[in-house]
């Protein structure tokens, strides 16, 4: 008996939909939620793809039903190919005792800890900028974040590195979506451009990142950060401790994932609010009559809801992980009514959810303020979700979050942005959605128009 396949479009012999998916990956996903509807399917070359726009049934491919859904065979292979055995590319018992032997790093009193770091960086940031400079805020963003990740999780400072540290990781990016959008990896064994040149990307962060893990397990001290956690953590049953090559991959893992997404919802939001001054004036209404000036602190975060409201906007429009890494059935599935075979690959993308106009308002719109009267509770768990959820959950979603919060709230206090005219602003998904070319802004000091009591924080690193 034939299996009943959900709507979706026919495409063409052999190659599928892939020619209409390749030209543009978001439109094409927009359109399979806008025309065929929660659950469709369709071909992209010899990949069956379920893609689910519903709530509901998202939930239970990342929840319920999660462990008859790892991440597919193929993003596993790349991911693995990209930064080893880390844990955005593992599955099973491996992944759940990774993250296990991981999750203390990520403890919310520890999370408390970096904030001061944060802060320090973007007074850093401050500092370098003038009235009047036009830069490339993605760059800029990249960096801070880079700054901060490094600082927070392995106690170094790679200030004089993150430049062509931010273009490595660009490249990598480049290059794992390369993968993603031709459907196979490339034989590592074959002697062409594209594997030297990757080689050559993965050497160059290793080249950072390995000396600094070398001279850690040398001196056995515990600095109190990620790196020392996973050089000292143990299995609570086998006693079991990690190898240098588990160590590697994971640090090379979060030291690209961990600033990639943050960097990335940062430049979206100087984007929207160049492109919204009332919405900006909110802003800067609030972080000046709650900061006056001074770098803001963990205790300020409660009295900053508005900032809260502008991210959270911000990725609900250009959602970092746009899509989910995909996962696979291992066996037979019913969801939504029909039946997901063995060996197929289930989309799911916070891009198209956080557009549907079931469950937000002019869903196109940049509006702050619909967070402000408890959409989120209202909302079903899988309308928004720009971290995923369940137990692939970013496992570093709280530090992001208050990065980008800190980040956002202490610029702000200091410089309007504006976009240089006649740039064209494209996004790019990558791994990570980011613009496609560099995003030139220019930088307008400004003053607290109502300055609070206390002096500016002296923050020590």
């Amino acid at each position: 008996m034939a299996l009943r396949l959900p709507p979706g479009p026919e495409g063409a012999p052999l190659v599928g939909a892939f020619p209409e998916f390749r030209r543009d990956q978001l439109a094409f996903l927009l359109r399979m939620a806008r025309e065929y509807g929660d659950i469709t399917y369709t071909r992209l070359a010899h990949l069956r793809i379920y893609q689910l726009n519903h709530p509901d049934y998202i939930q239970e491919v990342l929840v319920t039903q999660a462990a008859n859904f790892p991440k597919s065979k193929l993003d596993s292979s790349i991911f693995n190919r990209l930064f080893g055995q880390g844990l955005i590319g593992i599955n099973g018992e491996f992944h759940r005792e990774q993250r296990k032997l991981m999750q203390p790093a990520f403890h919310s009193k520890r999370i408390e800890a970096y904030a001061q770091i944060m802060a320090h960086y973007s007074q850093q940031v401050l500092d370098s900028w003038a009235d009047g400079q036009t830069l490339n805020i993605h760059e800029a963003m990249n960096t801070l974040t880079l700054l901060i990740v490094s600082r927070a999780l392995y106690d170094v400072d790679l200030s004089a590195s993150t430049n062509g540290l931010g273009d490595t990781v660009h490249d990598l990016n480049e290059m794992g979506n390369g993968f993603f959008r031709q459907g196979f990896l490339t034989p590592p064994w074959l002697p062409i451009p594209f594997n030297a040149r990757l080689n050559r990307t993965i050497r160059a962060i290793d080249d950072v990142l390995l000396p600094i893990i070398e001279e850690r397990r040398r001196t056995s001290e515990d600095r109190g950060d990620l790196l020392s956690m996973l050089l000292l953590a143990q299995d609570e049953e086998t006693g079991g401790a990690m190898t240098d090559q588990q160590v590697r991959d994971e640090v090379i893992t979060l030291f690209v994932a961990g600033h990639e997404t943050t960097s990335n919802a940062l430049t979206w939001t100087w984007y929207l609010l160049a492109q919204h001054p009332e919405v900006e004036a909110k802003l800067h209404d609030e972080v000046d009559r709650v900061l006056g000036g001074r770098m803001p602190t963990l205790d300020d975060m409660p009295n900053l809801p508005y900032t809260d409201y502008v991210l959270k906007e911000a990725m609900r429009l250009y959602p970092p992980a746009w899509i989910l890494n995909g996962r696979q059935a291992s066996a037979d599935a019913e969801i939504g009514g029909y039946t997901i075979p063995k060996g197929a690959t289930v989309w799911v993308s916070p891009y198209v959810m956080h557009r549907d106009p079931r469950y937000f308002d002019a869903p196109e719109a940049f509006r702050p303020e619909r967070w402000a009267d408890g959409l989120e509770k209202r909302l079903p768990r899988y309308a928004y979700f720009p971290f995923g959820g369940g137990p692939r959950i970013c496992i570093g979603n709280s530090f992001a979050l208050m990065e980008a919060r800190l980040i956002l709230a202490g610029l702000a206090g200091h410089y309007r942005l504006s976009l240089v005219p006649g740039q064209s602003v494209a996004v790019e998904p990558l791994i990570t959605l980011r613009p496609r070319d560099a995003l030139m802004m220019r930088l307008a000091r400004r003053s607290p128009a109502r300055v609070t009591a206390g002096q500016p924080s002296q923050v020590q690193t």
